[in-house]
């Protein structure tokens, strides 16, 4: 049955492509495509396959450690034929939605990968001056929004913070200072970050505390790296979702994410949906998670 839906689902759509060759249909298509009932349709359909989505969500097991890499702000940008930085600003009240969804599904951690290690070698000056300017506001935006103080939202930002501009060093800590008494939930941000640099800063002060003597060489194992992650409190990422199409890690959370379930959707961030979170979630209910099989 699977399979003959989605064949007439294929033949639909080649017979639509072939009337649109024709001026006669495809200008009208377009007009009405463009047109402001059809976008409202399109959005409240949008609403209506949301809401019925949540309701199937929330009857199931929910994860209770959603980690996104926000992928695809100058996509975005570049097909909208807007400046990079329009892209990024786009990005950063995208995160503020989905912050929103998901404190009203009940996920107790939320982090994000924002800026690698990689990104401040690669970009270009301007580019980042354009991103800590985001960051900063973002933070300060945070440290003062009702939402955070209302639901009891814990703020951290971790990586090699050694690495930022000090005005973004002085947000990180005026967020995460008014925030530290929250426990309801915990959001991180990923920033100037590195996987691999994270395991190499862990693995260096298990060696420093061995050359002092207070480990022993047979107690060093598994555990005793994971508590010197940068943020060895938080549980595991039970779902890693990457937007923008590419279907790769890129140096996010390596030791953390070994059994995580991963979900790649093609949308950019500034274009991610309330659907597409629930379908990441949904697609993580329906899967059979295996440790080590």
């Amino acid at each position: 049955m699977g399979n003959q839906r989605s064949r007439f689902g294929r033949g639909l759509d080649s017979l639509a492509k072939w009337l649109l060759k024709f001026r006669l249909v495809s200008i009208p298509a377009k007009s009405i495509a463009n047109s402001k009932l059809a976008w409202s349709l399109i959005s409240r359909s949008d609403r209506v396959r949301a809401n019925r989505l949540r309701e199937r969500l929330i009857t199931e097991e929910m994860p209770r450690h959603v980690s996104i890499i926000m992928d695809g702000n100058r996509r975005f940008a570049w097909n909208n034929s807007s400046k990079t930085a329009v892209g990024h600003s786009e990005g950063k009240e995208k995160l503020k939605e989905v912050m929103d969804w998901v404190l009203d599904l009940g996920v107790p951690y939320f982090t994000v990968y924002a800026l690698s290690t990689e990104n401040i070698s690669e970009r270009d000056s301007e580019e980042l001056e354009i991103l800590y300017d985001l960051y900063v506001s973002g933070l300060d935006e945070i440290s003062v929004d009702p939402r955070i103080h209302d639901r009891g939202v814990r703020v951290q930002v971790v990586g090699r913070l050694d690495m930022l501009p000090q005005r973004v060093k002085e947000s990180i800590e005026n967020a995460e200072s008014v925030t530290s008494q929250y426990t309801d939930f915990t959001f991180t941000v990923c920033l100037a970050y590195g996987g691999r640099e994270e395991i190499v800063d862990a693995v260096k002060s298990v060696a420093a505390d061995h050359a002092s003597g207070g480990l022993d060489i047979d107690s060093i194992n598994s555990s005793e790296i994971t508590k010197r992650m940068y943020a060895a409190e938080l549980p595991d990422p039970d779902l890693v979702i990457r937007t923008s199409g590419e279907e790769r890690i890129s140096n996010f959370l390596l030791w953390q994410i070994a059994y995580s379930e991963l979900h790649f959707t093609d949308v950019f961030w500034p274009s991610f949906s309330k659907s597409d979170l629930y379908e990441a979630i949904e697609s993580y209910q329906y899967r059979r998670r295996r440790y080590g099989g």
